[in-house]
């Protein structure tokens, strides 16, 4: 797989376009619930108004990464718990991935993890430029039909708030196990100026991130035959 497609035109502004599916499955145990009620509001990332990093946390984070669509949140749980001097902002819309993330955070007692129980646009819109080192959009949903494509994550509107909030030389972390969408991806970024795709052979993008601890969803792709790649960006100087 090679970066040398036909660029696409570009995309129209879709602002209102829902990026993500579900927001509830099964009822929620008694814990999780109570963790919903009570734990979610204390994490909450206020993005009605600009987001100042050094005052989300009750320290000064040597850094700031961001997780879009976290999942059950295992990875950012144990990214968190390897690195606490640097503060993790997790987006994910769907309830149970935030009651399980708010699991692990309550279990291990972390203080460098705030939630956005939305849409990711309002965290990013609210960031600052040139404030986050990593972002880290890991098994996006696929959205698989023609007339949903446009529903993926990965599009110029938000290639371009990434290149607003990055620091210089910081990392865009994307994994998927479906070709086309690793293929859409490859499209998108390669007319983004902004982005160099860090790969230089093949088995570079089949590697892993550095210290990466899998996911669920990752398991499942395996054991279903399903190959996963690992593109990983670094954000040019301005």
């Amino acid at each position: 797989m090679t970066a040398q497609s036909q660029k696409p035109p570009p995309e129209k502004t879709l602002p209102q376009k829902t990026l993500h599916g579900r927001r509830r499955g099964k009822t929620l145990r008694a814990h999780h619930q109570r963790l919903v009620d009570e734990l979610l509001p204390r994490l909450k990332v206020d993005v009605s108004k600009p987001i100042e990093p050094a005052t989300l946390f009750p320290f000064t984070p040597e850094a700031l990464w961001l997780e879009i669509g976290f999942g059950g949140g295992e990875h950012l749980a144990f990214r968190a718990e390897e690195n606490p001097k640097t503060g993790f902002v997790g987006c994910e819309p769907f309830v149970n991935g935030v009651a399980k993330l708010l699991a692990e955070v309550d279990a291990r007692g972390l203080e460098n993890v705030r939630l956005h129980d939305d849409d990711a646009r309002d965290v990013l819109d609210a960031l600052p430029e040139a404030s986050v080192e990593r972002i880290y959009l890991l098994y996006p949903d696929p959205w698989p039909k023609k007339k949903h494509k446009k529903r993926r994550f990965v599009s110029d509107d938000n290639l371009a708030r990434f290149a607003r909030v990055l620091k210089d030389g910081g990392l865009f972390h994307f994994a998927s196990d479906i070709p086309d969408y690793v293929r859409w991806t490859l499209a998108h970024t390669v007319r983004h100026a902004e982005f160099d795709w860090l790969a230089e052979r093949p088995a570079d993008w089949r590697q892993p991130f550095e210290g990466w601890p899998g996911t669920r969803y990752e398991e499942k792709a395996l054991k279903a035959g399903r190959v996963p790649s690992y593109l990983t960006y670094r954000r040019r100087p301005r």
